[in-house]
């Protein structure tokens, strides 16, 4: 009885144990999650660049890396330079042929990257699953790589150059190229597979419409420049030997990107003729392919820097503009009063004794006083600055972002600048005797596509690492070039149009706004002009035209716009009956779907939205706990424009509410939803047309 009086209060005991054991781990699994997720605010952000960005690279680089293994497989890896007794330069040598175990590990290795690369197209387009196809790339380019580099390593070991009566080819230094893109790609791969076992994002690339378009334009780029090439290596001849298949890649290279060095230049008709379409065609893909890229990164980062920049600056805006209810602000009040009546002295002073007034301070600022007929103003000035302060964080975000990718495209152009420099510099020095100086010339003229032609890569090993760098370098410089025209360009162009409404091309009206925008200045015009009328005594008549005059500046009294409002709110849509209320709508949506046409993206103004949300909350049932217990009647009668719906009604107190049921920073904003402001209004306003329809059913039905 004793053993089993144990057991049994042994059972719970256990059970008591492996609860918190369950919960540790638990909590110190999600401290580990917490670690890889703290770089971001949520795993989306974290991991784009592994489920996206990696797909998209790694299906860039595979079809460069097939054509430079192709080039170092066609082209002999070593050539003799000295001929006739005499050195001649790398771009005159004699090839000779390699060892049958090079050729053929160089076949495999192009086999397995066009394997790597099929399997990866395969899962681009979900015909294998993702847990066997990209595994299988993965390991064919792995594969493909290590070949390469075995042998170019066992050619340096065992069949060197004599040097320095012979020297490396391109082909080799292609051969070291290809293994360094698939290793690349490999690797790369793997981060994307790391992602998915961690659970960041599915087993499938979710790639748009424009990102399949940019990796089928990238490869159909690198087979028209290896098809080129390889129809040059058939028609063209130097000195009476044919073009070897990695002078024909640079040819195409050089032809293709407009930078025209004139080094090598085609010399048969035929050749000479070929140039045409081939360039056209060169170009017009290149172009295509530069443009997908652009836009694949502007919407990078307007998904991913533009839309954290903003969610950030909201909730900073929300914490700093979001002000406690009235109901706090007295309890507060309240406190602070007993907290100061405690901090005195417990002693009463001696009557004689010198003593100072204290000032009383609260903890916080006095509130204006306002009556209460100015609550519906309150409100309105609310909504309108919140909506205000988060269209000042949109245009402030858009700012950025456009600064933000001229730093990146600026930042890489120099990269590529000053490092592409230093390889030219060691790559040439001995066979052109090139300096730093020179090769940042160098550089710079092919990188703005001069090709003055007075400097030019001569050596095998830097003809091989110009292609590979310009295919890289000139889209870059094209897409710094458009960053500078979203920013330094389009700033140069507000300030030459802003002289120019001033100088040499008046505007209407220029001076009118220029005093708008700067209130201080027009407001000291006009304390001028007033001291003038006094001292020139009132005229007859005068009055009037100052009153007009205020009205055209602007300046009406401050009630002004809340009668106004005040009007608008009672006379729309409470008096609407449903036949009119569906016109308002119709026309409405009709409106609204031919801002979708528009070449941008519209932003609404906060008047056009006060009109929008009123259609949407006219027919969306009541909101507040006691209305809902008082019935919709009051809502309804409003609606169908009944003597009922007035203030005192369901719809006249949800107006009282405010204007939007959503808050313009909060989480729900119509301006963070990710669809265009015009796709949401069309859609709420649906929404709302088919909400009256039902009440008009539910009218007649009852």
């Amino acid at each position: 009885m004793e053993l089993q009086q144990d057991t049994i209060m042994e059972e719970p005991f256990g059970l008591k144990d492996t609860e918190p054991k369950r919960e540790r781990e638990k909590k110190k699994k999600q401290r580990h999650g917490w670690r890889r997720r703290r770089r971001g605010e949520d795993e989306e952000i974290d991991w784009w660049f592994a489920s996206t960005g990696i797909p998209l690279l790694a299906a860039t680089l595979g079809p460069l890396a097939n054509v430079t293994s192709i080039a170092a497989l066609v082209t002999s890896w070593r050539q003799t330079n000295y001929l006739n007794n005499v050195f001649v330069p790398d771009f005159n040598g004699i090839p000779y042929a390699d060892p049958h175990w090079c050729y053929w590990l160089n076949a495999a290795s192009l086999i397995c990257g066009f394997l790597g690369n099929i399997f990866l197209l395969l899962n681009f387009t979900q015909r294998i699953r993702y847990l066997i196809a990209l595994p299988a790339t993965i390991l064919f380019w792995f594969c493909s790589s290590g070949l390469l580099i075995a042998s170019t390593a066992c050619m340096e070991v065992f069949a060197p150059p004599h040097r320095p009566y012979e020297t490396y080819t391109q082909g080799f230094w292609y051969a070291v190229a290809s293994a360094t893109f698939y290793t690349v790609c490999a690797l790369l791969l793997m981060g994307n597979m790391l992602g998915y076992y961690l659970g960041r994002y599915p087993d499938t690339f979710a790639l748009s419409d424009s990102q399949r378009t940019l990796i089928l334009q990238t490869m159909g780029f690198f087979i028209w420049l290896g098809g080129g090439a390889a129809v040059y290596t058939r028609i063209e001849k130097r000195d009476g030997v044919r073009w070897s298949f990695a002078d024909a890649l640079y040819f195409c290279d050089v032809t293709i990107l407009t930078v025209g060095f004139g080094d090598l230049a085609p010399t048969t008709n035929i050749g000479r003729g070929i140039v045409f379409p081939y360039s056209v065609g060169g170009i017009l893909t290149l172009a295509l392919v530069v443009s997908a890229l652009y836009r694949f990164m502007r919407d990078i980062g307007e998904e991913k820097i533009v839309q954290k920049r903003v969610n950030r600056e909201r909730m900073r805006a929300l914490q700093r503009t979001t002000p406690p209810p009235p109901s706090d602000l007295r309890h507060r009040e309240h406190k602070a009063h007993h907290l100061i009546q405690r901090r005195a002295p417990v002693g009463q002073p001696r009557i004689s004794a010198p003593s100072s007034l204290r000032p009383f301070r609260t903890a916080i600022p006095r509130m204006p006083k306002k009556p209460n007929h100015q609550a519906r103003m309150q409100l309105l000035t609310e909504e309108k600055a919140r909506f205000e302060a988060m269209r000042a964080i949109q245009l402030s975000t858009k700012k950025y972002k456009k600064w933000l990718s001229l730093l990146w495209s600026l930042s890489l152009f120099l990269l590529l600048w000053c490092i592409g420099a230093l390889v030219f510099w060691q790559t040439e020095k001995h066979t052109q005797n090139m300096t730093y100086f020179q090769a940042l010339y160098f550089c710079y003229i092919s990188l703005l596509t001069i090709g003055y032609g007075d400097l030019s890569p001569q050596s095998n090993a830097g003809r091989c690492f110009f292609v590979v760098w310009s295919l890289i370098a000139v889209p870059s410089m094209t897409i710094l070039v458009s960053d500078l025209g979203d920013t330094v360009v389009a700033v140069f162009k507000a300030r030459v149009d802003g002289v120019a409404d001033f100088t040499v091309l008046p505007r209407e009206g220029v001076w009118r706004g220029f005093l708008d925008a700067h209130p201080a200045l027009l407001g000291r015009l006009r304390e001028r002009a007033g001291r003038r009328r006094v001292e020139r005594g009132f005229e007859a008549g005068e009055g009037e035209a100052g009153v007009e005059l205020g009205r055209a500046g602007g300046f009406n009294d401050v009630e002004a716009p809340a009668e106004a409002e005040e009007v608008d709110v009672e006379t729309t849509p409470h008096t609407h009956t449903h036949a009119s209320l569906s016109r308002h709508l119709a026309h409405t949506i009709k409106s609204v779907s031919l801002d979708l046409r528009l070449p941008r993206p519209k932003r609404y103004a906060y008047e056009e939205w006060v009109e929008f949300t009123r259609l949407i909350r006219f027919t969306t049932p009541q909101i507040d706990p006691d209305e809902r217990r008082g019935g919709g009647g009051g809502r309804d009668r409003g609606g169908d424009g009944g003597e009922d719906g007035g203030e005192d009604g369901g719809g006249g107190r949800a107006e009282e509410q405010g204007l939007v049921e959503w808050d313009w920073i909060g989480a729900d904003s119509p301006m963070t939803s990710g669809l265009s402001e015009s796709e949401w209004v069309l859609e709420r306003l649906c929404e709302s047309l088919i909400r009256l329809q039902m009440r008009r059913e539910e009218g007649v039905g009852g």
